[in-house]
């Protein structure tokens, strides 16, 4: 991991750090003049058939994970209604939900890492699907939570092997790109919750039509999942190679944890900031306006979509800048960016004025999200890319998960006057205040992070052959050499011959050129 003053200066310095990760797995690094913006309509065509349809299926599957997400989210004031307790109480599940998520990516990481990507996911999507179902037949309130904090299992299994099958057959050079397209199928889910939202109407008892949609999006999801065939760099990462399956995948692991500790450990701290930052500024939005701003169901719907219509846009746009401006460059200015809206966010009092505040403010939310699935592939370790992606991910999840229910909590219990002289519960400054908290804590710790743009993730061994937990091999000498002399192109190679091994150690070898 690189170091804290080299990170910052990484920022800073015109020449970007580049990483790529050989068929061995072995590191070079690369400090070069950024790429010039591609032409995007030439990246999209430079995935294959075979890509396309890989990267659509996960798109798919977290599209459907993230509108049985929202489902429960954007109908917090109906469910209250329906099971005759607080908003707050209602968010309890989506507390729970979120908590149990890391659960379902550590075992559904582990299943999808060992067993490939298509049957863990598959099998995930139904029983969220079943979930889904159960969530409507619930006779009462303990029940329903009980069920929502078993769907948050199999909701945490989603990301990392979706991620994983939709970016390992993309180029690399296209990745930014579409890195920003495929984090928004969240953004897109709850675009479909909201269209669903304002079409079933506001009676209380249209609350399960919604779940009734997001259980058969589930269900396709799956069976696309099944119809596709296996990822092709899963087959090629086992095949002719050596390794004894569950024993060999064990060793790596625990090899790989003791090596990249410090990476995951800033991973989790990361995507903490990030899941507050996105939880804070959007679940509660649609109870901020009708709560606050007195605005009808209908006109809440609709600032709601083009509240996540901005996301859309923001995490494609900020996504593609990254191949060129940086990973963690174009996370900061995104943060910054958003705590400039805020007041335009929060402060409105008509229809237009909120629907171009959220759409504005979520642009640079999602913005900065765009660039997670392509920066937690490229830092994480290739062997374990699925487990590493969703279980940071879903920890983060787990972390942030009070972020709904504290919000709640603070908004109901304080109070303000709105702009028709009413008392009104504090949903906009306590959203407010939140939100420019999160946005700096997130700049800050992107800041010190490492960056690895560019990195070949996809030639790295599978996690189940021996040896594959050995591959990160950069060294903090290396990387002060290439820091302190702004090298063009600087690589280290472990090399491991007879005579190395008789003396029981390996042979770093370091090649500068300038």
């Amino acid at each position: 991991m690189s170091s804290v003053k080299t990170s910052v200066r990484d920022l800073f310095r015109w020449r970007q750090r580049q990483v790529e990760v050989d068929e061995h797995g072995f590191e070079h690094v690369t400090y070069v003049n950024p790429p010039k913006p591609a032409n995007p309509i030439k990246l999209l065509r430079s995935i294959s058939m075979l890509g396309w349809g890989a990267y659509l299926v996960g798109f798919f599957c977290w599209t459907a994970d993230a509108y049985d997400f929202h489902a429960l989210s954007i109908q917090s004031v109906k469910l209250s209604k329906h099971f005759a307790t607080s908003k707050t109480e209602i968010s309890t599940a989506i507390t729970l939900t979120l908590l149990l998520r890391s659960v379902g990516a550590a075992i559904f990481g582990v299943f999808s890492d060992y067993f490939g990507r298509k049957y863990p996911l598959a099998i995930n999507m139904w029983i969220l699907g079943a979930l889904q179902v159960g969530s409507i037949y619930a006779p009462d309130w303990h029940t329903f939570l009980a069920i929502r904090a078993l769907f948050g299992l199999g909701m945490g299994g989603v990301y990392g092997a979706a991620a994983s099958m939709a970016l390992e057959t993309i180029p690399a050079e296209a990745r930014g790109l579409m890195s920003g397209i495929f984090q928004q199928g969240y953004s897109f889910g709850y675009v479909l919750a909201a269209c669903s939202f304002l079409g079933v109407g506001g009676a209380v008892e249209t609350w399960t039509t919604m779940f009734w949609i997001g259980a058969a999006l589930s269900f396709a999801a799956g069976f696309a999942r099944l119809v596709f065939p296996e990822s092709q760099q899963f087959i090629d990462a086992r095949k002719d190679k050596k390794g004894s399956g569950t024993s060999d995948f064990m060793a790596n692991f625990w090899i790989m944890l003791k090596k990249e500790w410090k990476v995951c450990v800033y991973a989790i701290v990361l995507m903490s900031w990030f899941n507050w930052f996105s939880h804070s500024s959007q679940d509660s939005y649609t109870t901020f306006m009708l709560v606050g701003k007195k605005l009808s169901n209908p006109a809440s719907s609709r600032a709601s979509i083009l509240m996540k219509t901005g996301a859309c846009v923001g995490g494609t746009i900020i996504g593609y800048t990254s191949q060129w401006l940086g990973r963690r460059r174009a996370m900061i200015l995104s943060c910054f960016f958003c705590c400039c809206l805020i007041p335009a966010w929060i402060l409105p009092t008509s229809e237009s004025g909120l629907e171009a505040g959220g759409f504005m403010l979520q642009f640079f939310v999602q913005g900065a999200w765009g660039v997670v699935p392509v920066y937690l592939s490229e830092v994480s370790p290739p062997a374990f890319r699925a487990i590493f992606v969703g279980l940071t991910y879903q920890l983060g999840n787990a972390i942030s998960s009070p972020s709904t229910q504290l919000i709640n909590y603070l908004s109901e219990n304080n109070y303000i006057t709105n702009h028709l002289g009413e008392r009104v519960q504090a949903y906009g400054p306590v959203m407010g205040i939140a939100t420019a908290i999160i946005a700096i804590g997130l700049a800050l710790t992107a800041a010190v992070g490492p960056e690895k743009r560019g990195a070949l993730f996809e030639k790295g061994a599978a996690a189940t052959v021996a040896g594959a937990g050995e591959q990160e091999v950069q060294t903090k000498e290396e990387e002060k050499l290439a820091a302190a002399r702004g090298a063009d192109h600087v690589t280290s190679q472990a090399e491991s011959d007879e005579d190395g091994k008789k003396e029981g150690g390996a042979t770093m070898t370091y090649t500068t050129t300038r």
